[in-house]
């Protein structure tokens, strides 16, 4: 589809401007994406941890997100995923005073894990939008009540005041994946009949008031930003035509300071993110004993395989970004110097790297050096 552009051009810029996020200056463009660390044992951080973003800020990155931080403590992935509450605070404080050290802004990934979360591992019930079966948990999740939806938009706006505490120069509010917030944006997921489900300004609606919740508790301290789903990749999941509408409805609201756009689902589609080769015997490794051999089935059903191309997201993304007036992160699939400056001089204002990083730590600041390099991550 096309959409129409309401938003100006942009000036020439370059990847390594220094540039304002809200109340944040950023040192560039380039930006540490949320990634699965694995160095939360118990939900609480690790000198891993707080290692592994140091690393990444000496590398030279803008800004390193630490993920996944739970608002509450049924919104975990898992028992290992920290809850964002007051026990944690001064325990994340070390991650962003590491961060700090090396010259780069902090930003927290916060957000509910919803259909996602793994019940039987977190030892308390997940919700969704409608009753529907994890299976990797082996649970049903149920309905939220509204009661519950109160609740999780309070929980947001105390996560964000503990990220203030903590020492975050940002917030990312997870809209993507199917998480919580993502699985009310799809139709597929939020079969409900009631405000929350139905047209899209319906499914819509709790992103919207979670986001206002945060901006409001932020109070202009820390850049607030989203996550946002372009599509979900499966059938009768969340389309590319809605998702620019809920961007449009972020920049009328004055909630974010830029979007970030991803895409898939970790319930039913991963690969459609991540691309390249699918790690089915090194995810299979990670279930628990009773789920493995199932696994072992369908695994290749579950982690399909999509063939990598740099900016792979770059056709959908400019879509959005040419239908809002609000500052865009490209991500998916950077991982060479041209990829992201092309992004940049397109009128992308920054690009999120992942798995780039992951492989080559120093990768900024040998872009720094020489734009033509390249991380190496296949």
């Amino acid at each position: 589809m096309s959409a129409e552009s309401t938003r100006p051009t942009p000036p020439r810029r370059a990847l390594f401007d220094s540039t304002r996020l809200g109340p944040v200056t950023l040192r560039n463009r380039i930006i540490k994406a949320a990634t699965f660390e694995g160095a939360t044992p118990g939900g609480h951080v690790s000198d891993r941890l707080v290692e592994f973003h140091r690393r990444v800020a000496a590398g030279g990155a803008a800004m390193s997100t630490v993920a996944y931080l739970a608002v509450s403590p049924e919104g975990r992935t898992d028992s290992g995923a920290i809850h964002l509450g007051e026990g944690v605070v001064d325990q994340l404080a070390r991650v962003t005073a590491a961060i700090h050290s090396e010259g780069a802004a902090a930003a927290a990934q916060i957000g509910h894990a919803g259909p996602v979360a793994n019940a039987a591992s977190n030892g308390v019930p997940s919700i969704a939008p409608t009753r529907a079966f994890n299976p990797l948990g082996l649970r049903w999740t149920r309905a939220a009540t509204e009661g519950d939806l109160a609740r999780v938009v309070e929980d947001f706006g105390r996560a964000t005041v503990h990220c203030i505490e903590a020492g975050f120069d940002s917030v990312e509010v997870h809209l993507g994946h199917n998480y919580l917030l993502s699985a009310f944006l799809s139709p597929l997921l939020n079969r409900r009949s009631d405000r929350w489900g139905g047209p899209i300004d319906h499914r819509a609606r709790l992103a919207r008031r979670v986001l206002q919740r945060v901006r409001s508790a932020a109070d202009g301290k820390v850049a607030v930003t989203a996550k946002l789903n372009l599509v979900d990749g499966v059938r009768g999941g969340l389309g590319l035509e809605d998702s620019i509408q809920v961007a449009r409805w972020l920049a009328e609201d004055g909630t974010v300071d830029a979007l970030e756009l991803t895409a898939g689902s970790s319930l039913l589609n991963p690969m459609f993110l991540f691309r390249g080769s699918a790690p089915v015997p090194e995810f299979r490794a990670t279930l628990p004993w009773y789920l493995r051999g199932g696994f072992r089935l369908v695994g290749d059903k579950f982690l399909r395989r999509y063939p990598y191309e740099e900016a792979f997201l770059r056709p959908m993304a400019e879509q959005v970004r040419d239908a809002v007036d609000l500052p865009v992160i490209l991500l998916g699939g950077i991982s060479r110097g041209d990829t992201a400056a092309e992004a940049i001089e397109a009128g992308f204002d920054y690009v999120a790297m992942g798995r780039a990083l992951l492989h080559d730590p120093q990768l900024v600041n040998r872009l720094a050096d020489d734009p033509a390099a390249a991380s190496g991550c296949i």
